[in-house]
């Protein structure tokens, strides 16, 4: 169960919540669904590399409250969060007010997305991957976590059969539904093909204290 299944997932509404949090009649549901993928898709790239861990979203009515938690707050806030509201207002097919806020993370290697994109950054400028690996598992230690579980998969270091080869540091109890598990899977462009890199980190207890 535990590798079949989605770890964010399975844990909502017990160590996990939605990252959408808004109620829809049955004819409007898609359209606000899409809405929301605009949101995150206009965030992922145009702040691709502004380190952002999750996106929350709420909807009041004709508001919506757009919660980003990055590691990078400085980039958001020389871009301008007005800025940053009309282009994003343009981007949906309907006018919707749009309110901004951020919050920053303190320790970037607690969270598994920011784990995963630092991997990715490095196979992409050519860096072995079990030295990526190391180095993301030997940060994450260091920032408390109890456990990291990291898994790349492809042509690794540019070898003709693809494989899958992955490490694992502290307690990692994919079945165990009260562990905090955060999950992110993220694709690396490299010259000799695409690689695909899992990262599950297992939360500790006061992980949530880490925002500021």
């Amino acid at each position: 169960m535990g590798q079949k299944i989605h770890p964010v997932g399975l844990r909502i509404g017990i160590t996990q919540e939605h990252k959408s949090q808004w109620f829809a009649k049955k004819y409007n549901y898609s359209k606000l669904l899409q809405e929301d993928a605009i949101i995150r898709e206009y965030f992922k790239t145009r702040f691709h590399k502004s380190g952002i861990s999750q996106i929350k979203i709420q909807r009041k009515i004709s508001r919506i409250n757009v919660e980003i938690h990055t590691a990078k707050s400085r980039i958001f806030v020389t871009k301008g969060l007005d800025e940053i509201r009309k282009e994003l207002e343009k981007e949906l097919p309907l006018n919707r007010e749009i309110r901004i806020q951020i919050t920053e993370i303190e320790d970037a290697n607690k969270y598994a997305t920011l784990v995963a994109e630092n991997i990715v950054e490095q196979l992409e400028k050519r860096v072995a991957f079990r030295r990526a690996i190391k180095q993301a598992m030997r940060k994450a230690q260091r920032s408390g976590v109890l456990g990291i579980k990291i898994q790349v998969s492809g042509r690794l270091n540019g070898a003709e059969i693809a494989r899958s080869e992955w490490a694992r540091e502290g307690r990692v109890p994919l079945q165990t539904l009260r562990v905090d598990v955060d999950y992110s899977s993220q694709t690396a462009k490299t010259i000799y093909g695409i690689l695909g890199v899992k990262v599950w980190v297992v939360q500790s207890k006061n992980s949530n204290k880490g925002v500021k």
